[in-house]
């Protein structure tokens, strides 16, 4: 686990608070405007920023980030312009964790050992590479480990004691923890649903647990940050830059603090710090 993620997680811990983790598109909808929003979001209350790589099949996705890779191929991103990206925010921000997220296509084009030599350059943390399973990812695993980059892995309410244990082998950063049997933006499983899937997870590795998948409303939000480590929002974040104009920036960290400030609260109502 890179030091970025474990310091994060462990402050939080100690304040007894959930993280927000926030995801956008890189180069959505162009390259400017997505820099003026990565860089605003850690001081509009996002503890991680999981960055996406755009790519012409998404499969795990749904409409909504679907169409913000269009926007963005057709705005000239790449996985090279990500990385770009990732350095420009970093030369501003040495202290929130960076997450790339994609899918394993462009990573084989560019090569595994370009790829994490790219990151460790552009200060990234890790990477959740998602149609690159634990029985195939042994070579980027390899190369992450030369630089202290975190492979960080997902889980589905479809995911057994035998699978977990080998989706965990080699995981570092945090276990992504999808909460539906679905694409992104689908709606959000029930709280009893994720407290369950929090235990059971928390109760099989010392990963911080992140749950996400359907998470738009600040209820939604503050249900998940009671018991997971960290809530995941995405498809929120994207439907507001989806939406046009010149507000983009505005309303994607306008919905970032109602979000983080849900989060932030979920335990509070238990008397305890938040």
């Amino acid at each position: 686990m890179t030091h970025r993620l474990s310091s994060r997680f462990a402050a939080l811990k100690a304040a007894n608070r959930a993280a927000l983790v926030t995801y956008i598109m890189a180069s959505d909808p162009d390259h400017e405007t997505c820099l003026e929003i990565l860089k605003g979001l850690p001081a509009a209350g996002a503890d991680v920023i999981e960055l996406g790589f755009p790519f012409s099949d998404p499969m795990a996705d749904g409409v909504s980030i679907q169409l913000a890779a269009q926007r963005a191929l057709k705005a000239g991103g790449s996985l090279r312009k990500t990385l770009e990206l990732a350095k420009r925010f970093r030369a501003t921000n040495a202290d929130t964790p960076l997450i790339l997220m994609g899918y394993a296509n462009p990573v084989e084009s560019m090569g595994y050992e370009a790829f994490a030599q790219a990151m460790h350059e552009a200060g990234a943390d890790g990477a959740i590479i998602v149609d690159l399973p634990p029985e195939e990812d042994g070579p980027l695993r390899a190369a992450f480990a030369a630089h202290d980059l975190s492979i960080i892995r997902l889980a589905t309410p479809t995911t057994d004691e035998k699978r977990l244990t080998k989706v965990l082998e080699g995981a570092s950063g945090f276990l992504y923890y999808v909460s539906v049997a679905g694409v992104t933006g689908t709606n959000a499983a029930t709280h009893e649903a994720v407290r369950a899937a929090v235990a059971r997870l928390k109760g099989a590795t010392d990963l911080p647990i992140a749950v996400g998948f359907g998470v738009r409303t600040p209820e939604a939000a503050r249900a998940i940050g009671e018991t997971a480590d960290a809530v995941v929002v995405g498809s929120a974040f994207v439907d507001e830059i989806a939406a046009g104009g010149e507000g983009a920036a505005k309303r994607v960290l306008r919905k970032v603090r109602e979000l983080s400030e849900a989060a932030r609260s979920a335990r509070a109502k238990e008397g305890q710090p938040a």
